[in-house]
Order: structure tokens, then C-alpha cells, then sequence
């Protein structure tokens, strides 16, 4: 395979913040290492609170790292010094609540498209102004008419979709996926994650796929990190996580796998 795209190296993390006029720090991550490479899938997982969602925000430069370093493709984009530039559309994020992070006043082609803005240098030139969006928004199972709707008039399964296609407009090389089915009803759970399984074959895509659902992770993922209280307590295969866990935190996890994919992943 070759090298690896994402390298995360002895990141940290520490919120700090004020109960009662007391002093309190939160050590949030803590010296977490992982890479990932092109076309792979990997899962990090772990219980509310775990850090997945704060590693999240410092991969997409949502918050500031205290202590180590992220490299992407062979850049450092993050360190304890400073905020590099951001390589705004080879990076690309799904969140967890679409209804939240989709803005209502636009229309459903405008919010595919509003990426494209972000870009700049050799990979604005090479999308220009050319984008499919017609080509994403069926790929993710909506209808060229839906374009000229806006999100209200969906329902929270169909502003996935068109959050996924969002994410997709800048053909990125890693897509961050932070809890993307968790506000769903558990009836379209399957379909968006089915979705992204084809979706990932179809544009051979990099996953970073964030969860606290171990079913999930087995059924997507090729390799998977498990978080508890900041720290990654264990990283293998996803053979190996599921058929011989190690740590005792990953065996409880491990002991909550919904049926519902537990089926999927049997068919």
C-alpha cells in the first residue's frame, strides 16, 4: 500500500474552564498516534467523551493543538507552534447533525457548491467552476429536481446525503466522518452507511470514520483505534479488534454490538 496520507503523531489536547471559581483542566487527548493510508477506512472509536470529536476539530483545524503533530501527505498542517495552511479541499468533513450544519437560507445546489469558494492554487484551477453537482446529488440517491429545494424540505436522512455530497464537491483525499448516522433515526441508519460503504468503493475514497458504535465500525471499517478518556488503548486490524480484543475497555465495547448490524454485516 502506499505511504501513509494521515500521520498523527503524540497529539494533545487540554480544555480548561472554571466550576464555581475553581480551576479545572480536561485533559482531552492525550499523546494519540495513528496514520492512515489512501483508500483505507479507519474507525476510531469510543464512549461519549472518549475524544474522538476533539481529534476531530484539531484534524480540521477547528481548534489549536497543544502538543504534537498532524501530517497530511507529507505536509505538516498542525503543531504545537503553529497553524500551517490548511489543505482546504483534499480535507473534507461530515458532522453528526445535519440539521445543523446544513444553513437553511440556501438552496441545496448552493450549499454542494459553496466548497468550491474555499479553494485556491492548482486544485481551484482544476475543478474551476465545472462541478458536477448533478453527478453527486444522484450519486447520494437524491433527484436533480431537489437541487432548487432547501433543507427544511427534507427529512434528516435525505440532508445527510446532501451533506455527503458536500463533502465530495472538491474530490478530497480524506473525508472526516464524525458521528455521521448518530442523529439519525435508527430506520435510515443502514442506508446512509450502506451509502457511504458504495460511495467509498465507487470514488475510492479515505475514510476517517468516528463512532461510538462498534457495529458500525465493524461492518465500514479496515482498521480501528479505540479511545477511552482521551488515551488510544488499542489499534489493529479490524480482524483482530473484533475477533481478539486485549484491552479489557475494548471487550466492553465490543459486548453492546447492535443486531441491526450484526445482520448487515452477515448479508
Amino acid at each position: 500500500m502506499n505511504q501513509d496520507l494521515l500521520v498523527v503523531s503524540g497529539l494533545n489536547k487540554t480544555f480548561s474552564f472554571k466550576n464555581k471559581g475553581v480551576k479545572h483542566e480536561n485533559h482531552a487527548v492525550k499523546d494519540v498516534s495513528f496514520a492512515i493510508k489512501p483508500g483505507e477506512v479507519f474507525g476510531l472509536v469510543g464512549e461519549s467523551g472518549s475524544g474522538k470529536s476533539t481529534i476531530a476539530n484539531l484534524l480540521m483545524n477547528l481548534e489549536s493543538v497543544d502538543s504534537g503533530e498532524i501530517t497530511f501527505n507529507g505536509v505538516t498542517i498542525a503543531d504545537s507552534k503553529a497553524q500551517n495552511s490548511f489543505p482546504y479541499g483534499d480535507i473534507q468533513v461530515v458532522f453528526q447533525d445535519p440539521r445543523s450544519s446544513l444553513d437553511p437560507r440556501m438552496t441545496i445546489r448552493q450549499i454542494i457548491e459553496e466548497p468550491l469558494r474555499f479553494l485556491s492554487g492548482a486544485k481551484k484551477t482544476e475543478l474551476g467552476n465545472s462541478s458536477d453537482v448533478v453527478r453527486l446529488i444522484q450519486a447520494v440517491g437524491l433527484r436533480e429536481e431537489h437541487l432548487d429545494r432547501r433543507p427544511h424540505q427534507f427529512s434528516g436522512g435525505q440532508r445527510q446525503r446532501v451533506a455527503i455530497a458536500r463533502a465530495l464537491i472538491t474530490r478530497p483525499k480524506l473525508v472526516v466522518l464524525d458521528e455521521p448516522t448518530s442523529a439519525l433515526d435508527i430506520s435510515v441508519q443502514a442506508q446512509v452507511i450502506n451509502l457511504l460503504k458504495s460511495l467509498q468503493s465507487e470514488f475510492g475514497l479515505t475514510y476517517l470514520f468516528i463512532s461510538h458504535n462498534m457495529g458500525v465500525v465493524k461492518y465500514l471499517c479496515d482498521r480501528v483505534g479505540v479511545l477511552n478518556q482521551g488515551e488510544l488503548v488499542e489499534l489493529a486490524s479490524n480482524e483482530d479488534i473484533f475477533n481478539r480484543p486485549t484491552h479489557p475497555y475494548t471487550k466492553k465495547l465490543l459486548s453492546s454490538v447492535p443486531s441491526m448490524f450484526k445482520e448487515m454485516e452477515s448479508q
